[in-house]
């Protein structure tokens, strides 16, 4: 048998060591610039890309069951249009093209009295509406209120007394008690 040199047997492995940090490079820039934000996956599931707070601070999306589990900052009001919406700070739902339904966190305001949001829909792209399953109806809003995530005004007292807010959706739950 012959014997085989040492830097036979060196070079290889010198070689991926070499190589290491180059794919490693490649593969977090590509990691990076690959990542989806809460509104693409929205828009790719045929729904306006601002439904959502603009203070996402985390999502997971499970596509064999559709689950969505989104994470705020920390829980907020948003104002849609004319409407006024308040998020806890987790908000869960299962998406579907067109649709998410089963929401969980997140409630509107009708009337003076917050009714959880239980679905919305984008039945036909083309209308221009967008409907919200709101329990004991249903709303259309025109999906162009959508297009853009609103700002996330945080529930703190102060910060709802600057727009407002103070005692609109805690009065109406002391007024259940």
């Amino acid at each position: 048998m012959e014997k085989l040199a040492p830097f036979c047997v060196i070079l290889p492995w010198t070689a991926c060591f070499a190589l290491l940090p180059l794919f490693l490079m490649f593969s977090f820039s590509s990691g990076a610039s690959g990542a989806t934000s809460i509104q693409n996956l929205l828009q790719n599931h045929g729904l306006p890309g601002g439904l959502l707070p603009n203070a996402v601070e985390s999502f997971s999306h499970d596509p064999s069951s559709g689950l969505l589990d989104v994470r705020l900052v920390r829980p907020c009001y948003a104002r849609f249009d004319d409407g006024l919406a308040y998020f806890e700070s987790q908000v869960r739902g299962n998406l579907s093209y067109g649709a998410l339904r089963g929401v969980v966190g997140w409630s509107q305001e009708e009337l003076f009295l917050w009714l959880p949001v239980k679905g919305i829909v984008v039945a036909d792209p083309a209308s221009g509406v967008i409907l919200f399953d709101i329990g004991v109806a249903r709303k259309r809003l025109a999906v162009s209120a959508f297009e853009e995530p609103p700002d996330c005004i945080p529930a703190e007292d102060e910060a709802a007394a600057g727009i407002g807010l103070v005692g609109r959706r805690e009065g109406f739950l002391h007024q259940r008690q």
